[in-house]
């Protein structure tokens, strides 16, 4: 991923807060690509919830016994999860402010990203697959009142879970950093105008960002 200067995190913790954010993402295993194999990686969309708080947590998630990527992990077990999101489309008219010509202005997209290059560990074992249920329902149902996954033990075999552990965190946050306050502020009161599905995040980026 092309991270240029005015992009880049200030730090890991603004990157893991955007991934706690998300919740969703890619997970990429890429096994043995080799003629005669496997041409390209598997490619899986799934949640995940990141598991501590510290600057060094782990990834945990559950997948169907038969999704193909678990060939793949058991080939090579490095993999990459892969988030982006709180994007918006930045018009052409938007980047020009006073007495620049709106037809000369350059479109972008506004986004953040995520990548991160973890050690797959399959996680098979009955009670550690519980384990990683509860996590689960404990982050995203919090006293919903929902029963205890053990009471679904029969249809465990149909699931396995995985612990992917964090080697390598990069992350980009392409939000105007590139061009001066003015230009910037002209973009953030546009976005508050257009209350699309994505603008609010993206102009709460933009203007967090303005350090």
């Amino acid at each position: 991923m092309l991270v240029h200067p005015w992009d880049a995190p200030f730090d890991d913790t603004e990157v893991w807060d955007f991934v706690r954010s998300q919740g969703f993402g890619h997970l990429i295993a890429p096994g043995h690509c080799a003629p005669g194999r496997r041409e390209l990686p598997v490619v899986v969309p799934t949640q995940f919830l990141v598991d501590g708080d510290g600057a060094d947590p782990d990834v945990l998630l559950h997948l169907a016994r038969p999704n193909p990527v678990w060939e793949a992990i058991e080939e090579n077990p490095t993999v990459l999860l892969s988030v982006a999101g709180d994007w918006a489309y930045v018009p052409s008219a938007w980047k020009a402010v006073d007495d620049e010509d709106p037809a000369l202005g350059i479109p972008t997209t506004y986004y953040a990203a995520a990548q991160l290059v973890c050690d797959a560990e399959i996680l098979d074992d009955e009670d550690a697959k519980l384990a990683v249920l509860r996590r689960q329902l404990e982050a995203y149902e919090p006293g919903a009142g929902h029963a205890d996954p053990a009471a679904h033990v029969r249809r465990l075999p149909g699931i396995r879970a995985l612990r992917l552990q964090v080697r390598e965190v990069t992350g980009k946050f392409k939000y105007g950093g590139n061009v001066d306050a003015t230009h910037r502020s002209a973009v953030a009161d546009r976005l508050a105008a257009r209350s699309g599905p994505g603008d609010a995040a993206a102009r709460a980026h933009l203007l967090r960002r303005q350090r």
